[in-house]
């Protein structure tokens, strides 16, 4: 367990993906979330505080679960970003799509990667009903629904491959 912001760097640091252009866009991506979050609360203010351990590396502790091409990956209910655009940031060629039906997090969402020139996100502005089934490689969600709810609405794009990464707090 990372216990604080300076230990959540540092092992971020270890991963081969943290390199220097993956920190100056992580370092962007918070810069743009902190001045959002006074807009809409994409996160809550006191997790800004702590937002490299809370988000940044448990975002990207997710890809130590999978071992090769993880793509197309699916994050649902997106929000702020995380783990979304975290792990577009680390593997920037990787296709990721995030869901989010809000459509002021939705716009947001766009904005922000367009801005750190993340060419392989999608960004699926309404309810995952809606989206057309497509096979993925990785399902994640860290406050989408409840568990049986979110395996019930995101089954259809699972297969016997997928992997279910499902950070519940």
């Amino acid at each position: 367990m990372i216990g604080d912001e300076a230990a959540a760097r540092e092992w971020l640091k270890t991963l081969p993906e943290f390199d220097a252009l993956a920190e100056r866009r992580t370092e962007r991506l918070i810069s743009l979330l902190s001045e959002e979050n006074r807009r809409q609360n994409l996160i809550s203010a006191a997790s800004l505080e702590t937002i490299w351990r809370r988000h940044v590396a448990d975002s990207a502790q997710l890809l130590t679960y999978v071992s090769g091409d993880a793509a197309p990956w699916l994050d649902l209910g997106t929000g702020g970003g995380f783990p979304g655009l975290v792990l577009a940031i680390l593997r920037p060629e990787m296709r990721i799509l995030l869901v989010e039906s809000r459509p002021q997090r939705a716009d947001w969402l766009r904005r922000a990667f367009a801005e750190l020139d993340l060419p392989s996100v999608e960004v699926h502005g309404e309810p995952l009903s809606r989206i057309p089934t497509e096979p993925v490689r990785v399902i994640s969600a860290r406050a989408f629904a409840p568990l049986d709810r979110l395996v019930a609405l995101s089954a259809r794009f699972s297969t016997s491959d997928t992997i279910w990464l499902l950070p519940k707090g």
